[in-house]
Order: structure tokens, then C-alpha cells, then sequence
């Protein structure tokens, strides 16, 4: 469904299970960091909301979206966790810079979820401006962020 048609924050808490004995990694790109940081909040606000403890919740920062696929690599072989969250925001510009980082990240993420043992969730805004990306990090269509808290406890849960 597309995003302009549900908001990225609506679900049903009572399909969410407990998250209290689950920990998470989350790589967030610094790179348009208004909108990543809103993103890692809702994230950890809706992790926490499900019983994630603080002391759970391990955060990476990367310079870039393009850096998410190492960061996740990374906490997929070394950190214990039940489930990882990449959160990014790529907005297209006048090159074609934005397609490659796209497809790059997707390919990566795509890759390591068919390989590795814990799923790794994709949080990358690909907006075609910022106002559309304002819009999914806690605007008028909700917080992406939230959304890959959610999918990651039902995954890790999986």
C-alpha cells in the first residue's frame, strides 16, 4: 500500500509481541540527520513502547546511507542481536547519485537478509524531496521509524 494511503505509525499494538527480552541494533545514517534523528526516535520511542529495554537498544551512527549495508553487516556477525534496523534518508537530487545509493542499499540489505541468521530491516526514505521526507519521519504520514520498530519485533519474533 503506498504511503499516502496509511499512515507509517497506525498498527495494532495487541499484534506486537513483547520486546522485553529482545535486543536490537540500529545503524542510522547521519547524512540528512533532521530526518534520520527523527527517524531513530521513533524507532527506539516504539521499541521501548513494547518493552525493549533502554540498555537493549544499541545505536551506530554511519556518515551516509550508503555506509547502512557495513554498519548492518557488522551488527549481523558480531553483536547478539535478534534483530537490526538501518534508518536513512536519500533524496533525489540533479544527478543520478540518488538511484545508485538507492539500488546499492537495497541490494545490500536485500543480500544480507538472504544471508545471515537475524533479519535486518529497511528503513531508507527514497523521497523526491524534502518536504516528502519530512512527511515520513514524524510528519503528516507518520514515522517510518516506527513502523521498522514493529516490523523488527515481529521479525526477531519470527
Amino acid at each position: 500500500m503506498a504511503t499516502a494511503l496509511h499512515n507509517l505509525s497506525d498498527y495494532d499494538p495487541s499484534l506486537v509481541p513483547d520486546a522485553s527480552k529482545m535486543n536490537f541494533g540500529i545503524v542510522v545514517a547521519d547524512w540528512n540527520q533532521e530526518i534520520t534523528h527523527a527517524l531513530l526516535k521513533g524507532a527506539v520511542d516504539t521499541l521501548e513502547k513494547h518493552g525493549a529495554l533502554p540498555e537493549n537498544i544499541h545505536i551506530k551512527h554511519v556518515p551516509g546511507s550508503f555506509e547502512l549495508v557495513y554498519g548492518a553487516q557488522q551488527m549481523t556477525k558480531n553483536d547478539g542481536f535478534d534483530a537490526v534496523i538501518i534508518l536513512g534518508s536519500v533524496i533525489r537530487g540533479e544527478t543520478p547519485h540518488f538511484d545508485y545509493i538507492c539500488a546499492g542499499v537495497t541490494q545490500g540489505i536485500a543480500y544480507l537478509n538472504a544471508t545471515q541468521n537475524i533479519p535486518v530491516i529497511y528503513g531508507l526514505l527514497t523521497t523526491n524531496n524534502l518536504e516528502q521526507a519530512q512527511d515520513r519521519s514524524g510528519g503528516r504520514l507518520g514515522n517510518k521509524g516506527d513502523e521498522c520498530a514493529v516490523t523488527a519485533i515481529k521479525m526477531a519474533k519470527f
